[in-house]
């Protein structure tokens, strides 16, 4: 199989003026960075668009992956040029990539295959600076604070209760916890802090949550930057530079349009990680695919209890969206390392270790249901899966009754996600009711903790660390008890700890923080040993990669 840059090189991406003449874009409304990629104005949404259907929502969520993920990404841009190919009127909404795992762990993330965004390198490497931007406002505020307290802290900030931290958009574990300000009196106020990687900053939520430019600004004054000597709270607001934040997150706030290697619109636009923030592209985004186009595929991030949850009872809340349907990307080899097969044997063919590994499956299928929605298995099909394999999962969606679909978009494009698209189309014909939140917002933190804990995960109750304790005390003191929640935990289990695969019982969640996000508008609930930066492997993605002299860029893949 080639390469997925060699496969790229094999398509002439068309003008992105077309691209978006075709979604019924104005051209004042269109900000093009060169010939294929272009920011559209949000004020496109203001204009009016005659349709013919109501505009259908798919949400693409997976089982627990493995540490390569399932191809989440992939999948819906195999999908979305399914209905492309179908002559449906169709438009992905999906999350810009962070330099942290394309040049950690993953790689590249525009899809993959024959089923891909493009252009593939300057999507995965800077962008149009989205992410930049959002490090450079966040910084800002952090600097702001930091000169505050060098020029005689009016306001009276208690140092060691700042908890506004700095970003940066790169894998860096040494940076998770540090000391500024050392050097003389010159230099600033010691005080102890760290970085977040940039997925995680409060302003990439804010830039996704945001419904337009002023609800931008009221969030960002609304954010919770520290405490006072008296315990009392603090605002970024009072350390007069939102407007300046305003000026650096002018363009960013604009989602960007582009388009697969078969030339279907794609508005990629936000990157907050699903396992330490709540993982969904802006809500700017979706709603500008789902007012251009009849059907808009989006993704989540990692499984269903991590991004799909979030998708739900975070964005959808707030924007008023319910999807008509959730696709559920599984692979062979991710039900085979749940069965207990080790993940440097996932290749060969184990009928038992698929079957044990469907647990997993089915718990993810009961979460989508739980939510509400049918879900739809989409089978994303490996060279080495066996016949025999795939009849396994076939055999036990049959007998759950849940639409089930083989999916070789990978290797076949937009065609080869065909069967997909029609269980797609079956299951959102069949209808839904509106979907059902795992909580209610009035139950308290720790009811909604607990809620999507035991129903979603699996888990047997809850633990607070007695830090948590104290940090729900503030949040009900505060007034904030009516927010939703987005759990930070580990991707690769349905509970807080990696090495427990499968479906997992009897186990309790442990919560040791509990933040408070008052601009985006949620609690970050921090479990287990999650970090909010995360580290380079031990042979990291970036040693792969390089700048040829004809100005190409190998090994994104």
């Amino acid at each position: 199989m080639k390469s997925d840059v060699a496969i790229a090189r094999q398509f002439q991406a068309r003008p992105i003026a077309e691209i978006a003449q075709n979604l019924g874009i104005e051209t004042a409304d269109l900000q093009p960075f060169g010939q294929t990629i272009a920011k559209v104005d949000i004020q496109a949404l203001s204009r009016p668009r005659q349709r013919t259907a109501k505009p259908r929502l798919v949400l693409v969520s997976a089982i627990t992956p493995t540490p390569a993920g399932e191809g989440k990404t992939t999948t819906s841009i195999g999908l979305a040029q399914a209905f492309h190919a179908k002559k449906e009127s169709v438009c992905l909404a999906l999350r810009e990539p962070s330099l942290g795992p394309c040049m950690g762990v993953k790689g590249g993330a525009c899809g993959g295959g024959y089923s891909q965004v493009m252009p593939l390198d300057r999507i995965n490497l800077h962008f149009t600076g989205d992410f930049h931007a959002i490090t450079a406002a966040n910084n800002l505020l952090a600097a702001m604070i930091d000169n505050h307290l060098h020029f005689g802290n009016a306001l009276r900030l208690d140092v060691r209760r700042i908890v506004w931290r700095r970003v940066m958009d790169m894998n860096d574990r040494s940076l998770r916890s540090l000391v500024s300000g050392l050097g003389g009196t010159g230099q600033g106020v010691p005080r102890q802090s760290g970085f977040d990687i940039t997925a995680a900053s409060e302003i990439m939520a804010i830039l996704c949550l945001a419904q337009d430019a002023d609800d931008l600004r009221q969030r960002l004054q609304r954010i919770l930057i520290a405490y006072d000597l008296d315990g009392q709270p603090v605002y970024a607001r009072q350390m007069d530079c939102i407007g300046a934040m305003m000026a650096l997150l002018r363009d960013a706030l604009n989602p960007n349009l582009v388009q697969s290697l078969e030339g279907t619109p794609a508005f990629i636009h936000g990157g907050p990680f699903a396992n330490i923030a709540h993982g969904c592209n802006s809500i700017l985004a979706t709603r500008m695919a789902m007012h251009f186009a009849d059907w808009t595929i989006t993704e989540a991030g990692f499984g269903a209890d991590l991004g799909a949850e979030k998708f739900f009872d975070i964005k959808c809340r707030l924007a008023g969206l319910d999807p008509d349907a959730v696709v559920l990307v599984a692979t062979i080899r991710a039900l085979k390392m749940h069965g207990g097969k080790a993940k440097t044997d996932l290749d060969s063919v184990d009928l038992a270790a698929v079957e044990a590994g469907l647990t997993n499956l089915e718990k993810h299928i009961e979460n989508i249901q739980t939510l509400g929605k049918p879900p739809v298995v989409a089978l994303n099909r490996f060279q080495s899966d066996a016949e025999e394999e795939i009849a396994v999962v076939q055999k036990r969606c049959a007998e759950l009754g849940v639409e089930f679909a083989v999916s070789t978009h990978h290797a076949d494009g937009g065609q080869g996600a065909l069967a997909l698209a029609d269980a797609v189309m079956h299951a959102v014909n069949a209808g839904s009711p509106p979907f059902t939140p795992v909580y209610a917002l009035e139950d308290s933190p720790r009811e909604k903790i607990r809620k999507i804990a035991q129903k979603l995960y699996g888990a047997e109750d809850v633990g607070f660390a007695f830090s948590a304790v104290k940090d729900l005390q503030r949040i009900e003191d505060m007034g904030f008890s009516e927010l939703p929640v987005c759990i930070a935990k580990v991707p690769g289990s349905l509970s807080d700890d990696a090495k427990k695969i499968g479906r997992p019982t009897g186990f309790k969640l442990k919560v040791r923080n509990v933040v408070v996000n008052s601009g985006a508008g949620f609690l970050v609930v921090l479990t287990g040993n999650i970090f909010r930066m995360p580290g380079l492997p031990k042979n990291p993605m970036a040693t792969q990669m390089d700048l040829l002299p004809n100005g190409e860029i190998v090994g994104l893949e």
